[in-house]
């Protein structure tokens, strides 16, 4: 039977011929367009190591490996050969509306049973069925008692995911007559067109040898990478415009060979358009340290000689949060980029306003460390929407700082970027993001093991890697367990070294099946250690680390009214004509309204204020701003003082002589207290003052115990043991009856919450690369009751994105304003433009706020979760009132009022 050129592949987007019927890209053409992709992913965009861990697992040798996954990638739609996709209801028509199929469903050959064409079983699902079968028939292993742990199967079941989900083990008897349990995939005609396609790809791709190994945890994921990638490159619709066949092409074996030629020239083409190509890392330079002692040379000292001599793996840097902190972390990146052959770097931070922050020096370190070209995107939920407009907007408002918005840049891409699509974000070579992109990767969310795929080719950075709470803590661990697994290398900065950070690296050494033996972090401050992915080997340095930034903290603890506190401690800076300080409020509305009252009581001061419920745009031209004026050489004159919230933690980079904070657990209090400037730090806290909603009780309490009325710490030696002595159990003989039961109470509420999120996480995340058994479907189990609200609640604090529309806003004016009017034209508006307006809010703040957008808005999948509010002026600001919230958008930022 020869090829039948009807059936199609693609159609969506390619337009109509002149009789008014729907052009459509031949099957054979989509999947041989696919596979001439996979050649140029294999040979241009994996990296060594990523091509290695196939071919030591399948027994293959590279060149023929190169075929077979040509082969495979060019197989993954053969599942479109069934009766329920080709005849859609939404499928391709002619002009009078009737399908363009539907004549195969008379034609000899290609009838088919009753229900069929309600089978509802995937065109992915429907390729794993086949494929399993056909690869068993042409001798790939298989097993009738277990096909999970068999080649056959595995290939099938990898080829199936390329949806973003893989789907259950097939067995023997279903898989072997599949039609029988899908009717829709028919039998006849649609059979030996499934055949005679299979052959044809095999037979063009040159796919001959027959693999006879296996399918290991690290083969899959770079395989799945490599063929989803090829087919999103190969279903660009402007680029199938170009190679569209023209009416009456039959097929045939020549016409094959010529496509063939056809789609290898465009390929490369279209590789190349992905901004993917030529990164990698420089050799590190050679340092020079004798006599010295500090972190970044103990570290450039001797890590370079572990990583020669057993290869790239973990390296775990403990250390108050600093500038010298990031450096190291960085210069360790690019020690264990370069041996690794990586393409890129992923750094990943706490929370959205802590990557703004870090992105800058990021940059002055790709600029050093990456060689080739290099595509930077800032990844959170405030850019994700397009992050190639949000890295623009964040350039931009950084423009009089050290990085440039200009265009043309090399680092920053366009917006129309393929790359600037959130499932696509992370290939990027350069990413500064949120932990939640990598915990992401071992829980049962669509595309996770592109997510793998995209970090297996990279370094991974996670700066201040325990402050995720219970949640985060667990899945950190199932993510370095694939990460070791996969040979990423990977680097994690921490405060302090406590059981936590041990369990990361016993976590690291079993993904890299390492031994049992356990393996401590060194408690002294600061400290680094190493973990080779070969082996799972622990190493320390021979030299240890001194510290460089060594000097006494000064803790005092005051009662009175917070901002008569706050007040008084500003005083003598503005009676002094200068100094820094640094005030620390709970919430956006608190720091709005002490912004207001310092800038009324002390005209002396200059005051600035900055929190995450600003536009963006603001939020992050405040932060470049404060990162001149606040650091350690910053141009500022005269008192000055900086109003924030807990977002500010994490930022580097700035120094204050005051600093001054409500209540906090001790670890967030030592975060802020690093900002202090000179030797002689000083931190002031407000005992009256609210805590954060999202600092845990009890830590709070124990942490207000220890302190007392003030405590004197030297830096950073007495670190670890003031953590140890707020978490140890004896804390709660210090007290009285009273208090010591109420603190019982709060531990008890904390065990248990932190018991609760453990096991969620547990049961949530996706098992080991040692659990898996040969079945890629527990990737992407469902678990009944995984709703949205669930992962929200594992990635921390849900959150939407509101945009505010008034008279006069940018967002009103010309095209834009057309763009997003609820007019009869129902224009779609463009997310990315909306990035740089956008205020991050917690979910808990606008429970049952259903917002003023139309069902165009509320229909596009990128603006769910951005709420659009409608304001009208009101005392010179402008308010929302409905729905028992209250609204006020201002220049100092969104507050949200809940209305009795």
């Amino acid at each position: 039977m020869s090829l039948d050129s009807r059936l199609w592949g693609k159609a969506a987007g390619l337009g109509k011929n002149a009789r008014g019927a729907h052009r459509t890209h031949p099957l054979i053409c989509h999947l041989l367009d696919t596979a001439a992709v996979a050649e140029v992913v294999w040979d241009e965009l994996l990296t060594s190591h990523q091509r290695s861990m196939v071919v030591g697992a399948l027994q293959v040798p590279d060149e023929e490996m190169r075929a077979l996954a040509a082969f495979w990638a060019g197989l993954h739609d053969i599942g479109k050969i069934s009766v329920p996709f080709q005849l859609h209801r939404s499928g391709p028509k002619n002009a009078d509306g009737e399908l363009l199929a539907q004549e195969l469903g008379g034609e000899q050959g290609y009838g088919f049973a009753a229900g069929a064409a309600q089978d509802r079983q995937s065109h992915e699902a429907a390729a794993h069925w086949w494929l399993a079968g056909i690869f068993e028939e042409i001798g790939y292993p298989s097993s009738k008692r277990r096909p999970q742990s068999q080649l056959s199967h595995a290939v099938a079941q990898m080829l199936g995911g390329h949806g973003g989900r893989y789907h259950p083990v097939v067995h023997g008897k279903d898989y072997r007559c599949p039609a029988v349990r899908h009717p829709g995939l028919g039998t006849g005609g649609w059979e030996e067109q499934r055949r005679v396609h299979f052959d044809e790809v095999r037979r063009v791709t040159g796919a001959a040898s027959v693999p006879q190994g296996r399918m290991t945890p690290g083969a899959a994921v770079v395989l799945t990478g490599l063929v989803v990638l090829s087919d999103w490159l190969a279903s660009i619709e402007v680029e199938i415009q170009a190679r569209l066949r023209q009416e009456g092409w039959a097929g045939a074996p020549e016409d094959l060979d010529a496509y063939w030629k056809i789609a290898r020239e465009a390929a490369l083409r279209l590789v190349q358009k992905t901004d993917l190509l030529g990164t990698g890392f420089a050799r590190p330079d050679s340092v020079q340290c004798a006599g010295e002692t500090s972190l970044l040379a103990s570290m450039e000292g001797q890590l370079p000689d572990l990583v020669t001599e057993h290869g790239p793996g973990l390296v775990v840097v403990t250390s108050s949060p600093s500038e010298e902190r990031t450096e190291a972390a960085l210069r360790a990146a690019a020690v264990l980029g370069h041996a690794a052959g990586a393409r890129g770097l992923f750094y990943a931070l706490p929370t959205g306003s802590s990557a703004d922050s870090h992105m800058a020096q990021v940059h002055a370190f790709a600029e050093q460390a990456l060689t080739g070209p290099w595509r930077s995107l800032l990844l959170h939920s405030s850019s994700r929407l397009k992050p190639a407009e949000a890295a623009k907007q964040w350039a931009q408002a950084h423009a009089t700082g050290d990085v440039s918005a200009e265009p043309g840049e090399e680092w920053a891409p366009a917006a129309n970027s393929w790359l600037n699509s959130h499932h696509r974000a992370l290939l990027a070579a350069l990413g500064t993001g949120t932990v939640d992109e990598l915990l992401q990767a071992v829980m049962p969310v669509k595309f996770n093991v592109m997510r793998l795929f995209a970090f297996s080719g990279k370094v991974v950075v996670v700066d201040e890697a325990h402050a995720r709470g219970a949640w985060g803590q667990k899945l950190m661990l199932r993510f370095l367990e694939w990460a070791a697994a996969l040979r990423i290398p990977v680097v994690l900065a921490a405060m302090s070294a406590d059981k936590s950070v041990d369990a990361m690296l016993a976590a690291y050494r079993r993904g890299a099946g390492g031994g049992r033996e356990p393996m401590v972090q060194p408690r002294r401050l600061p400290a680094w250690s190493f973990v080779d992915a070969q082996s799972g080997g622990g190493h320390l340095p021979r030299q240890p680390a001194g510290a460089v930034r060594a000097g006494t903290l000064s803790i005092k603890v005051l009662d009175g009214a917070p901002y008569d506190e706050i007040q008084a401690a500003l005083v003598p800076l503005v009676e002094a004509g200068n100094g820094r300080a640094v005030v620390y409020r709970s919430t956006p509305a608190e720091a709005i309204r002490t912004f207001r009252q310092l800038s009324q009581d002390l005209p002396g001061l200059d005051v600035t204020l900055v929190h995450e419920q600003m536009r963006n745009k603001d939020r992050w031209r405040r932060l470049a701003a404060c990162r001149d004026t606040f650091s350690p050489d910053g141009g500022v004159s005269g008192p000055s003082a900086l109003v924030t919230t807990p977002m500010l933690e994490h930022v580097r980079g700035l120094r204050f002589d005051l600093v001054v904070s409500g209540p906090a657990p001790l670890a967030g209090l030592l975060a802020r207290a690093a900002q202090g400037a000179g030797d002689r730090p000083r931190l002031v806290v407000l005992r009256a003052d609210n805590k954060s909603e999202l600092d845990d009780a009890a830590l709070v309490r124990r942490t207000d115990i220890v302190l007392g009325a003030g405590r004197t710490i030297s830096m950073p030696e007495e670190v670890p043991l003031l953590l140890d002595e707020v978490y140890a159990d004896e804390l709660v003989d210090r007290v009285g009856e009273a208090a010591a039961r109420e603190l019982q109470q709060l531990d008890n509420r904390r065990t248990v919450r932190e018991r609760r999120a453990t096991g969620t996480a547990g049961w949530l995340q996706v098992p080991g690369p040692r659990e898996l058994d040969g079945d890629l479907g527990l990737l992407s189990r469902d678990h009944p009751g995984m709703e949205p609200e669930l992962l929200s609640c594992v990635l921390g604090e849900e959150m939407v994105h509101v945009v505010c529309l008034y008279p006069g806003s940018l967002l009103e004016e010309g095209d834009l304003k057309e763009k997003l009017a609820l007019d009869s034209n129902k224009r779609r508006p463009k997310p990315g433009q909306l990035v740089p307006y956008l205020i991050p809010v917690p979910q808990r703040l606008v429970d049952g706020v259903t917002g003023d957008a139309n069902s165009v808005w509320r229909g596009m999948a990128a603006l769910k979760t951005v709420l659009r509010l409608n304001m009208t002026g009101e005392d010179g600001a402008w308010v929302r009132t409905g729905e028992g919230h209250r609204f006020h958008l201002s220049g100092l930022g969104l507050t949200v009022d809940q209305l009795s």
